[in-house]
């Protein structure tokens, strides 16, 4: 079992930056991949970067690539998505997921999931 926790979002100006944390419960985080999806108003929740359990391997979406980083710090159970150069697009509830194989996460299809933390981004 493990719980999530988001933090980090806020209201930021188009092509400032921000630092999202997903804080994990549970002494096996480290044996999970982590993953960020967003969701703006409307049905679909889009899929934004994972991670693997060990940090070595790193996936992103197109929209992300170039401005977003995804890491992890396994001691701390906590994974981070740095985001910068975010633009009004990025507006949305992000939230982050883990699963044990990051084809899962990517899938959409994680069991565990955080409640959301909300990134607006001003014009």
């Amino acid at each position: 079992q493990v719980q999530l926790v988001e933090s980090g979002g806020g209201l930021v100006q188009a092509g400032g930056s921000l630092r999202l944390s997903c804080a994990a419960s549970g002494r096996t985080f480290s044996s999970y991949a982590v993953g960020w999806f967003r969701q703006a108003p409307g049905p679909e929740r889009e899929f934004v970067a994972a991670v693997s359990w060990s940090g070595g391997s790193t996936y992103y979406a197109d929209s992300a690539k170039g401005r977003f980083t995804i890491s992890r710090d396994n001691a701390k159970n906590t994974a981070y998505l740095q985001m910068n150069s975010l633009k009004p697009e990025d507006t949305a509830v992000y939230y982050c997921a883990a699963a044990r194989q990051i084809a899962t996460i990517r899938a959409g299809s994680s069991a565990y999931w955080g409640q959301g933390t909300q990134v607006t981004v001003s014009s």
